[in-house]
This record gives structure tokens, sequence and C-alpha cells, in this order.
């Protein structure tokens, strides 16, 4: 099949963004003089959105009016610190190129929140991305399809010959619930056992392996 879309997950799918993840999860636990998380565990922690990130990442039991005092400071030193060390995948800048030149139209859709979604994708990305959606207060974030429906919309274009990209289970639950094919990428947050144990049925090394199956 000819995929005419291309909706892509941004953190490890597009990014890598782990590092400053990690940073901004530490800097708010530690102000509020909570203990930090190693980087392999704030991996498992992300998919579902910085809120969820972060409800991961505090001690069991934490009263809701510190978990609301950490959350915001996790967001204030993320819009501040997102470009510290995140840089896009090796071979992801030549891909979406090569699907712009391809007249194929491709989006972003993440359960990052939406002022970082936005800004991640216009400094990296560009023109190559024509629609950025991230977590908003009126839409219900992935693996519900509300987001990815809300960009085929945003790009003029059908479900029916839009393929979804991810690196996580969530994703294959999005791509599930919207009646899309999915491509698993394996080099981002997640590795191969987990996703094939979660479902995954296409599943590519390099980005450039993506123009091969569509």
């Amino acid at each position: 099949m000819t995929y005419e879309s291309y909706i892509f997950d941004l953190d490890g799918t597009l990014l890598d963004t782990l590092g400053d993840l990690a940073a901004s999860c530490n800097y708010a636990l530690r102000v509020h003089g909570l203990p930090e998380r190693t980087v392999e565990e704030v991996r498992r922690f992300v998919g579902n959105g910085v809120r969820k990130l972060m409800e991961r990442a505090v001690p069991e039991g934490c009263p809701q009016a510190q978990f609301d005092e950490v959350y915001a400071a996790f967001r204030r030193h993320y819009l501040d610190h997102s470009l510290d060390t995140t840089r896009p995948y090796d071979g992801v800048p030549e891909l979406l190129a090569e699907l712009r030149r391809r007249g194929r139209r491709v989006a972003v859709v993440s359960n990052k929140f939406y002022a970082a979604t936005q800004a991640l994708v216009r400094h990296f990305f560009g023109d190559e991305v024509a629609v950025a959606i991230g977590e908003r207060e009126n839409i219900r974030r992935k693996p519900a399809p509300d987001t990815v429906l809300e960009a085929l919309r945003q790009l003029g274009m059908p479900r029916e010959t839009a393929v979804y990209i991810g690196d996580s289970d969530v994703d294959i639950d999005t791509a599930r619930n919207c009646g899309m094919p999915c491509i698993s990428v394996l080099w981002g947050f997640r590795d191969e056992p987990f996703l094939r144990a979660h479902g995954a049925a296409t599943l590519v090394r390099r980005p450039e392996d993506i123009l091969a199956l569509g």
C-alpha cells in the first residue's frame, strides 16, 4: 500500500528527548526534597504524557498538593531546558525531507504538553511537519484516537491512506484505536521484546526503512 499521510509520535520516535526529560524530572524532585530517579527509570515512565511521568516518579503516597507543586516545577524547568540535549535521531531529518519531496503529508501527535510539542517540532523540523499536536485540555490524549484524527483533519487527509509511527505500547494501542496500521521503531524508548509482547507487527531499525514500507 502507498501511504499518503504519516503520523509520527515525537519522544523516542523523531527526537531523543530522554536526557532533558530526566533532568527536568530530577530538578522538580530535588527542589521538593524527594529522591531522584535514574535515566533508565525515567525511560520506563515516559509514554503517557508528562503528568503521568511525574506521577510515576514521585514516591508512593505523595500528597496531592505536593505533587501539584512538583509537576508545576517540572513544566517550568522543561519549557526552559527542552533543547539542552534533545536531538533528532540519526536519519530522521533526511526521512522527513524525503517524505516531503515525495508529496506525502506529515504530522506529529504527542502526549507531551502542547507548548513543548509545538516548540520542539518547529525548532527541529520547521516546514517538514505540517501539523503538530500536543496534549490539550479539550481532547483525549493517546491511546485515544482523538489527537490523531484531529491531525488528519488538519491535514485534510483520510484515515484510510495514513500510517502511524511510534516507539511504544501506547503508540500501538493508538494506531489500533484509530483503525490504522502501525510501524514500531526500534531506536526509541522501548526494545523489540517489549514491543512484540504488546502487539507490534511491523518493526523498523532505521528511519530510512520506513520509506520501503509505503
